[in-house]
C-alpha cells in the first residue's frame, strides 16, 4: 500500500490529535460528560481511520480520553434518545457505521495503544478492546454494559473480539451482565497489558507507541495484519501464509539494516520500508 499521504497535522473536528515525531495522540476530549461518543465523532473516528492506512507520518496511535477518563460510550442524550426514533433503516445505518469504527481501527496499518483510566463503557469500552495494546490503571471501570439498556451483549464486533482476549466463560460474563470489572480484574483477565499509575497511564503508553515507532514499521503493520487475519485460519493455512508474510518483510530495507547493523555489533536504525 502506497503510504504517502500526510496525518500528522491532521485537524480533528470532534476530539483532539496531536502527533509527535511519528507517534500520534487521539484524545477523546469531553470531560464534562466523560468523553462521550456522539454521531459526528463516531463518522470522524472512521474516516480517520480509515485515511491512516495511507498516512506515511503516522506510525503508531495513542487513544486516551481527557479529564480522567476515557470514554462513557454513546451520549445518552445525543444518540440514545434520537435512536428510539429511528426506523430501521436508519438504525442498521448507524449500528453499521459504529462496527466501520471497529473495522477501521483493526485494518489500519499503525499498532494502537489505549490509554485506559476512570469510566470506559459501551462503546468506548469497545474502542479499546479495538486497539491492539491496553494500559490501563487500577481506578479504570470496564463495562459492556449494551444488556443494561435493553440491547444484546453482540455490538461493535464485542462477541468476536472479547473472548478472544479474555476468553469465552469471562466475555460471557460479562456480556451477558454487563458488570463493570476495575483495573486489577482487568489486568488478570488478561483485557490490560499493563496496569499503571494514574498519573502515569498515558506517558507509558506514549513511550511504549514510541518503541514501536522507532522499530520495523512495515514489520509491525504485518504483523497486525496477521493476526487480524490469522483468527479464520486453521494451523496449516496460518503457517503457509505466514511464510508468505515473512517473505515479503525480508525484501525490505529494515531487514537488511538489521542483518548490517548486527554485522556491526551495534544497534539497527529502522526505516520502515
Amino acid at each position: 500500500m502506497n503510504r504517502t499521504a500526510a496525518y500528522a497535522e491532521y485537524r480533528a473536528e470532534h476530539f483532539a490529535w496531536s502527533c509527535d515525531a511519528g507517534v500520534a495522540t487521539l484524545t477523546l476530549n469531553r470531560p464534562e460528560r466523560k468523553n462521550p461518543l456522539t454521531f459526528a465523532s463516531y463518522a470522524e473516528l472512521r474516516d480517520l481511520f480509515r485515511g491512516l492506512a495511507y498516512a506515511g507520518d503516522v506510525d503508531a496511535v495513542v487513544l486516551t480520553g481527557a479529564g480522567g477518563n476515557f470514554c462513557s460510550g454513546g451520549d445518552v442524550h445525543e444518540i440514545i434518545g434520537p435512536l428510539t426514533r429511528m426506523t430501521m433503516p436508519e438504525l442498521l445505518a448507524f449500528t453499521r457505521m459504529t462496527g466501520d469504527v471497529v473495522k477501521a481501527m483493526r485494518a489500519c496499518p499503525q499498532p494502537i495503544v489505549a490509554a485506559v483510566d476512570g469510566v470506559c463503557a459501551g462503546a468506548g469500552a469497545m474502542l479499546a478492546l479495538a486497539s491492539d495494546l491496553r494500559f490501563g490503571t487500577a481506578a479504570a471501570r470496564i463495562a459492556f454494559l449494551f444488556t443494561r439498556v435493553g440491547l444484546a451483549g453482540a455490538d461493535m464486533g464485542a462477541c468476536s473480539l472479547l473472548p478472544r482476549v479474555i476468553g469465552h466463560g469471562r466475555a460471557a460474563e460479562l456480556l451477558f451482565s454487563g458488570r463493570a470489572i476495575d483495573g486489577d480484574e482487568a489486568l488478570t483477565w488478561g483485557f490490560f497489558n499493563r496496569l499503571c499509575a494514574t498519573g502515569d497511564v498515558l506517558s507509558q503508553a506514549q513511550a511504549f507507541a514510541r518503541t514501536l515507532a522507532d522499530g520495523p514499521t512495515f514489520g509491525h503493520a504485518m504483523t497486525k495484519a496477521m493476526l487480524h487475519a490469522e483468527w479464520a485460519m486453521g494451523l496449516d493455512e496460518a503457517i503457509d501464509a505466514e511464510a508468505q508474510a515473512q517473505a515479503i518483510c525480508m525484501q525490505t530495507g529494515d531487514f537488511r539494516r538489521a542483518y548490517e547493523a548486527f554485522a556491526a555489533k551495534r544497534a539497527p536504525a529502522f526505516e520502515g520500508d
